[in-house]
């Protein structure tokens, strides 16, 4: 057997250069080890994060005012409306909106100036008939002439992201409303056959000055408001049905809906006296020509004053603007069939 005289000296190197490995090793497992805890600790944090940006809390409000305009939220599960929808985005986005929620933009979602928070509605264009379901959040817009402002992702799947704005109808979904105000305050929710309230039952009265120079009989339309809030609860045996149709509200479906052509009008009056109405129409002459248009209401007629129809939503926007500048700040956009 042949012996090499280096042969000790490479093996007491071989023992050396493991028992130098062994700590490196060990530090490599251990910082591995840390780097996955650190990762798991991350995700533990970041994962509820995602999920807590609905968990906002259910909010009415009170009365409040926005550029020398009073606002009035209420609850109101009977609420119809058209109007001129916006969109809104980069700058708000990952921001709290009114109710404590984080703002996505790239989720379904809008802004109202009175609906509850969190409040369900179902939203459809005017224009093409493109029908999605909508949780409304934030408060706005706070721009003449708009009834909501939707998130870009919303204006996408609505089909107006492009062109900015739209003719929208609002509609409320009063069930899953109410499902949601049940959710969102645990702590008023009784299901075992109570009522529950998830808002103030007072009433709220707004009441607004008329234009400069009109008489004191203006109509209550868009003038003096009175807004009676309704229970947010339903009784058990509905309970299960008005959940199950909000959690069918989450699937973001788009429908497509029958569409009537409409008009826009720029309203700044109406009236029981036709007198009055023929001195705003005189006032206003040299902004543009106002019409006079009679309706009914409750066998009694009333007196418009519209401008319109007006071509398009900038020209409607323009005009909306010289009115207010003016000094009438009650006039309101409107759509008409």
């Amino acid at each position: 057997m042949m012996i090499f005289p280096w042969a000790p000296r490479f093996s007491r190197f071989l023992s050396l250069s493991f028992q130098a490995l062994i700590p490196v090793a060990a530090g490599a497992f251990l910082l591995g080890a840390c780097s996955e805890a650190r990762l798991l600790v991350h995700a533990i944090k970041t994962i509820p994060a995602k999920e807590s940006k609905l968990e906002g809390t259910y909010k009415v409000g009170k009365p409040y005012e926005v550029n020398g305009v009073w606002y009035y939220p209420a609850v109101n599960y009977e609420y119809d409306e058209t109007g001129i929808a916006s969109w809104y985005g980069p700058n708000f986005h990952g921001k709290p909106t009114a109710n404590g929620e984080i703002f996505d933009m790239n989720e379904v979602s809008a802004a109202h100036k009175t609906l509850p928070l969190p409040s369900k509605v179902q939203v459809t264009n005017l224009e093409n008939g493109r029908s999605i379901i909508v949780r409304i959040n934030d408060r706005g817009p706070f721009v003449n002439g708009r009834i909501l402002d939707t998130s870009r992702k919303t204006a996408q799947l609505l089909g107006f992201e492009k062109k900015g704005t739209s003719k929208v109808r609002v509609e409320i979904l009063s069930d899953e409303s109410r499902v949601m105000a049940l959710q969102a305050t645990p702590s008023q929710e009784t299901i075992k056959g109570v009522r529950v309230a998830a808002a103030p039952r007072e009433a709220i009265t707004s009441e607004t000055l008329p234009p400069p120079g009109t008489m004191s009989d203006a109509l209550p339309e868009g003038r003096s408001v009175t807004i009676t809030a309704e229970t947010a609860g339903d009784t058990a045996a509905s309970y299960p049905q008005a959940k199950a149709a909000l959690a069918k509200s989450e699937e973001r479906e788009i429908t497509y809906a029958t569409v009537k052509p409409t008009h826009i009008y720029i309203q700044a009056g109406a009236f029981a006296n036709l007198a009055n109405a023929y001195k705003l129409q005189d006032r206003l002459a040299p902004i543009g020509q106002a019409q006079i248009l009679q309706t009914w209401t409750d066998a009694r007629p009333f007196y418009r004053v519209r401008f319109g129809p007006i071509e398009n939503v900038e020209k409607a926007d323009a005009l909306l603007d010289s009115i207010i500048n003016a000094g009438y700040k009650d006039v309101r956009l409107v759509l008409i069939e």
